[in-house]
């Protein structure tokens, strides 16, 4: 129903030629809703196709409609929104790593003081992603040869082929070479749960991408809005990228943390690691492109304070994540990591 919902308020935006008052506070909420429905189907997808493939089939429609929303945001404002998909995907790093993480290890903590998962398979994750923000959002910095943190045309090209590169290797050890290393280390609990048929999976699939799209329809319908209370508020332009990232990544958050809740951490960190992977390999390899084909600027290189929290998240989730055992502690660190993240990008 939701989604249905969501459908009929874009094309009233659309109608009316702008979401004001009434209508934006429907788009709200119908945003909200939309993102439960995009859970509950995903999860129906989930258990038809079992682990890994189920995380994997949310993270790779999630990620694909937030390629679409910067595409587009940044087409509409290329000078203005250079620096929109560093933003969004530094922010996807923070709110995964730190905020998603550290929610899913505090919640599975509190409630069964200390959770398993599979240390080869985390491993190998944060392994593909340490090259990837590095190569695609550090080294701009330092081998830029224009003004601002961006690569020329061969290396943006050169960043785009190694960012699929990586994620493409992921997803095949993930999913073939060792799909046992993200496999859950005790037996599902939804296991004692009839499996949907081919052809509810397939509904449920459907529905799924009709209500990302729809959640990506009225996150661009609302864009106007945010921009307009971020400015009311004075803080920087680069929050918007933090609101994108946010509802973007909505969906994941709370998939996750029903997985944590119900004592089943790999799937969370398979969702939570498996997302941030995709929204970076493939983002980079799709932004490049845009810009290369109509000659926007794209700037990638992080300023100097988020690269120390890059680097601070990083060490920080090596740690967490090399034992294969967690507790409240990590999540907490994650958790204040993540809140100095929001305050220093808001008062910067």
């Amino acid at each position: 129903m939701w989604p249905a919902v969501a459908w009929a308020i874009l094309l009233t935006i659309f109608l009316a030629g702008g979401a004001g008052g009434l209508i934006a506070a429907a788009a709200g909420i119908a945003l909200i809703a939309t993102v439960f429905a995009a859970v509950y189907h995903a999860e129906v997808v989930a258990h038809r196709t079992g682990e890994p493939f189920g995380t994997l089939v949310l993270a790779l429609a999630v990620t694909i409609i937030e390629v679409a929303l910067i595409v587009s945001v940044m087409i509409s404002a290329p000078v203005e929104k250079a620096g929109l998909a560093r933003d969004t995907v530094f922010a996807a790093v923070m709110i995964v790593m730190n905020g998603i993480v550290g929610l899913c290890l505090l919640w599975g903590g509190v409630r069964h003081h200390e959770q398993g998962f599979q240390l080869q398979g985390a491993s190998a994750a944060l392994a593909v992603l340490a090259a990837l923000t590095t190569l695609t959002m550090v080294v701009p910095n330092v081998v830029a040869t224009s003004a601002g943190p961006m690569f020329s045309t061969p290396q943006l090209i050169f960043a785009g082929i190694v960012s699929l590169v990586l994620y493409v290797s992921f997803v095949f050890v993930q999913t073939v070479r060792h799909r046992d290393y993200f496999l859950p280390l005790e037996a599902d609990e939804d296991a004692h749960a009839p499996t949907p048929s081919n052809r509810t999976a397939a509904v449920s699939l459907a529905l799924l991408l009709v209500a990302l799209v729809a959640v990506v329809g009225l996150a661009k319908a609302l864009t106007p809005t945010v921009e307009a209370g971020i400015d009311w508020v004075g803080v920087p332009k680069a929050v918007v990228g933090i609101v994108i990232a946010a509802v973007v990544l909505l969906p994941e958050l709370l998939a996750a943390l029903r997985a944590a809740q119900a004592n089943r951490l790999q799937t969370s960190l398979n969702l939570a690691l498996g997302s941030i992977l995709a929204a970076i390999g493939l983002t980079i390899p799709a932004v490049a492109l845009v810009s290369i084909v109509l000659g926007q600027p794209l700037a990638l290189g992080l300023d100097d304070k988020d690269q120390v929290l890059l680097t601070l998240t990083l060490i920080v989730s090596v740690i967490t994540l090399g034992t294969g055992r967690t507790t409240v502690l990590q999540g907490i660190v994650h958790l204040v990591i993540f809140a100095v993240f929001l305050f220093f990008a808001a008062v910067p």
